[in-house]
């Protein structure tokens, strides 16, 4: 202290160049932040301490990076509505870049669709629910073996998204046929309509370069899995 009664500069520079690190000092003294909490932790904080539990009452300070759900889950909202329009929007005149349901196969988009069409189909019986499940990996396993056969290259999750995404014209008409089922042959129409959308765009997007000339054979097992399904919500 100089003859004014102020401290000298000397002493913050010391306490500046000391060994106490920046993170565990208390702006107010060199209190370190573990003996501060020791402090105010209360007596089952001490009992701890002197039992050799205190590292129950240690704070991890780092916050984790953690990732939305959708990301967690490997979920993307983006590219499962592009491939919605893919399926609706399978002629070439709406310019879509089809394959990507084909190449990019994803799990949550397709299994959306089966059970929304599934709830439609049942209304309400949710124990039939695992029978359309089962009804579409087993009809996408029997088209994925016969493309195969034929020498197509595509794979088993390739098939059973693009199974499950061209559901999508019959779950529209499931929403629609209600609406005329007061007139049974435009309902009978409609669920046709539909099934038809969706056996075409499965034959667009299913048969690659090497299935090209053998089309026919890998639709009409496709034409046969979609029936089914109508013929499970309309009850034939």
């Amino acid at each position: 202290m100089d003859q004014m009664g102020f401290y000298s500069g000397g002493s913050y520079e010391s306490s500046m160049n000391s060994n106490v690190p920046l993170g565990d000092s208390i702006s107010s003294g060199n209190i370190s932040l573990s003996a501060y909490r020791k402090t105010n932790a209360g007596a089952a904080g001490k009992l701890l301490e002197n039992k050799g539990f205190g590292w129950l009452l240690e704070v991890n300070e780092e916050e984790e990076n953690q990732l939305p759900l959708l990301e967690e889950l490997d979920i993307d909202l983006t590219d499962i509505y592009y491939k919605i329009r893919c399926v609706l929007l399978p002629l070439p005149y709406f310019r879509m870049k089809l394959n990507i349901v084909r190449e990019s196969p994803d799990f949550w988009g397709p299994l959306a669709i089966v059970i929304s069409y599934a709830l439609l189909s049942i209304y309400g019986q949710f124990s039939v629910v695992s029978w359309i499940l089962t009804i579409w990996c087993c009809g996408g396993f029997i088209v994925y073996f016969i493309a195969r056969a034929l020498g197509g290259d595509v794979g088993y999750t390739q098939v059973l998204g693009v199974i499950g995404y061209c559901l999508i014209p019959l779950v529209v008409m499931s929403l629609v046929i209600p609406l005329f089922s007061s007139v049974p042959i435009v309902a009978k129409a409609l669920g046709m309509f539909g099934t038809a959308w969706s056996v075409y765009s499965a034959g667009t997007l299913l048969c690659v370069d090497e299935l090209q000339t053998k089309k026919p054979l890998v639709i009409y097992p496709v034409f046969l899995l979609y029936i089914y399904f109508f013929s499970l919500y309309s009850g034939v």
